[in-house]
C-alpha cells in the first residue's frame, strides 16, 4: 500500500525525487548497487530499494547495508551479516560486520554504487563513515559513486568541534571534519573527494543528485518531510538535534542520557542527582538558546534500568543560538561542583576512555577536562578549527 504524503506541506525534493523526475537518466543502462536503509525513501514513503528495483532502464543487482541493516532490523552496534532481501530477493552485503569497506568481489557485478541514507549531521554517527569507505572502494575498483542528497537535520550553518586528529581516526571519526560539520551528505562526499580525504588520496568518479528547494537555514521541520528513524534511538528530528548534546558523554554509563526512556539524548540523570539543584545551576549558566528543567523517571531498559533517578531535561528553545556539544560538558562541570566524588573522570570506566577519545576526535578533551572539570579550559581547543573549516567547506556548498 502506498502512503501519500501531503504534497502541499513538503517544501523540497530530495535526491531520489529529483532522480525520478529525470527518469533515472543517471542510472540508465548501468548495473546498480544501492547503499541504503529505511530512511532511503521518496515523498510517498516508498523505499528507494523498491523504486530502483522497478525503475525502467535501471538494473538493480545488489544491496549494501550500513549499521542497523538495509531494512533497519539490526540493533545499534550489532553485527550485520550478508543475506538476501526478503522483498526483492537481491543479495544484501553487510558494510557493518567483519567487512566495513566493500570488497572487490562485492562490487564485481556493478557499474555504480548509489548512496541514499538520511544522516543526522554528527561525525560519530556511522553512516558517513560507511559512505566514505564505499567511495574509497569505488575509487579502487573503478566504479562510479552516486549520492542521492538529503537534508542535514542540523541545517547547513551550525559547525562545532575540532577536526579529528590522526590518532583518533576510526569508524566513529573517519574523516578530519568537526563533530557538527554543517554539510549535506552530498556536499560532504564532494569535500571528501575534492580534498583527497580517502586513503592514499584516492578520488572516485562522483555524482551528486542535488535536492531542490533546500536551504542551509532549514531545520528538518522546515522541509515538510516525514521523519523515519535513522536508528532505534533517533526516532524523531529532535533526536538528531539532541544526539550531539549528550552523545559524547553517553559513551560512559555514569549518567542516563535518555536512552532507555522516551526522550533519548535529551537528558542527564542518575540516582544520586538532585534534579532541582542541577537545573538551578544549569539555568544560572545562561547557556544561549537552552533551558533546563528537573526530571524524575525510571528507565525502562539500558543504563539504570528500573531505578528511580532524577536530573535535568534539556529544552532547546532557540536552536540557532544553542551550542549543542557544549551542553554535556557544562553538565559534567556542574555535577563535579555539586558532587565532587562523582566528577566525570573520577567515576568513568577507564576501559571506555579510548572510545570517548575517538568520538571526540581528540585526546585533549579528556586529558584537560579531567584535570579541572572546567569547560572553559577546553572550549577554545574544541572550537579552534571551526572558522577554517567553514571557509574550506564553502567550496563544496550546493545550496545557499
Amino acid at each position: 500500500m502506498c502512503i501519500t504524503a501531503s504534497a502541499g506541506k513538503i517544501r523540497i525534493k530530495t535526491g531520489i525525487e529529483v532522480l525520478k523526475a529525470e527518469d533515472f537518466k543517471s542510472l540508465q543502462g548501468k548495473r546498480i548497487g544501492l547503499i541504503t536503509n529505511p530512511t532511503g525513501l521518496d515523498n510517498d514513503m516508498r523505499s528507494t530499494v523498491d523504486i530502483l528495483h522497478n525503475a525502467p532502464g535501471v538494473k538493480l543487482v545488489a544491496l549494501y547495508g550500513p549499521e542497523h541493516g538495509v531494512r533497519g532490523n539490526q540493533h545499534a552496534g550489532d553485527r550485520v551479516d550478508d543475506n538476501r532481501d526478503a522483498v526483492t530477493g537481491l543479495p544484501v552485503y553487510s558494510l557493518y560486520g567483519k567487512t566495513r569497506k566493500a570488497t572487490p568481489k562485492m562490487l564485481e557485478d556493478i557499474d555504480a554504487l548509489v548512496y541514499d541514507i538520511q544522516d543526522i549531521g554528527s561525525r560519530s554517527f556511522t553512516y558517513i563513515s560507511t559512505m566514505g569507505l564505499a567511495m574509497e572502494a569505488a575509487a579502487e575498483q573503478g566504479k562510479e559513486f552516486i549520492v542521492l542528497d538529503r537534508p542535514n537535520p542540523l541545517g547547513g550553518q551550525k559547525v562545532e568541534g575540532s577536526l579529528t586528529e590522526d590518532d583518533c581516526i576510526s569508524f566513529v571519526s573517519q574523516f578530519k571534519i568537526p563533530y557538527i560539520y554543517g554539510l549535506t551528505c552530498g556536499e560532504l562526499a564532494m569535500m571528501i573527494n575534492g580534498e583527497r580525504m580517502l586513503e592514499g588520496g584516492k578520488q572516485c568518479k562522483l555524482t551528486v543528485i542535488k535536492m531542490k528547494g533546500w536551504k542551509r537555514s532549514m531545520t528538518y521541520e522546515d522541509t515538510g518531510l516525514q521523519w523515519v528513524p535513522s536508528s532505534p534511538h533517533i526516532p524523531q528530528p529532535v533526536s538528531a538535534i539532541s544526539y550531539p548534546i549528550s552523545g559524547i558523554i553517553g559513551e560512559f554509563s555514569y549518567l542516563n542520557i535518555g536512552v532507555g526512556y522516551t526522550i533519548p539524548f535529551q537528558m542527564f540523570s542518575a540516582p544520586w542527582i538532585e534534579g532541582d539543584k542541577l537545573a538551578d545551576r544549569m539555568n544560572a549558566l545562561k547557556v544561549p538558546g537552552v533551558m533546563f528543567r528537573p526530571i524524575y523517571l525510571k528507565p525502562f531498559y539500558s543504563t539504570m534500568q528500573g531505578e528511580q533517578i532524577q536530573g535535568v531535561q534539556v529544552h532547546v528553545v532557540d536552536y540557532k543560538k544553542a551550542p549543542l556539544t557544549d551542553i554535556q560538558f557544562l553538565v559534567a562541570q556542574e555535577i563535579a561542583k555539586l558532587y565532587p566524588e562523582k566528577a566525570l573522570f573520577k567515576v568513568a570506566d577507564p576501559k571506555r576512555f579510548r572510545m570517548f577519545d575517538i568520538v571526540c576526535g581528540t585526546k585533549f578533551v579528556r586529558e584537560q577536562f579531567s584535570k579541572t572539570h572546567n569547560w572553559n579550559d577546553v572550549k577554545d581547543y574544541w572550537y579552534k578549527d571551526v572558522e577554517s573549516f567553514r571557509k574550506l567547506s564553502k567550496k563544496y556548498y550546493l545550496y545557499k
